[in-house]
């Protein structure tokens, strides 16, 4: 993984140098990460580490509602939240 600020990445010439490997930005003025850029050629593999993540995050949130609705069952006519 190779580093960069963001006025680095903005030149054109720069950035298309970049085809084989995952960036890394950094705004040079504030010192602070920014994010990422992810190469074309690695598309593929880093989407499936994307939905695999994404994924993870909807089973949890699945299963706190269902622990939630376990614990405060709505009776017959009632009405409650569920969410604890």
């Amino acid at each position: 993984m190779v580093e960069a600020t963001l006025a680095e990445i903005r030149k054109p010439e720069t950035l298309y140098g970049y085809h084989d490997e995952i960036v890394h930005i950094i705004d040079g003025r504030k010192k602070e990460e920014v994010g990422f850029f992810v190469p074309k050629s690695m598309a593929k593999e880093f989407q499936s580490f994307i939905d695999n993540v994404e994924r993870t995050k909807k089973r949890s949130l699945l299963e706190r509602v269902a622990k939630a609705q376990a614990i405060d069952p709505i009776e017959e006519g009632g009405v409650a939240d569920g969410i604890l």
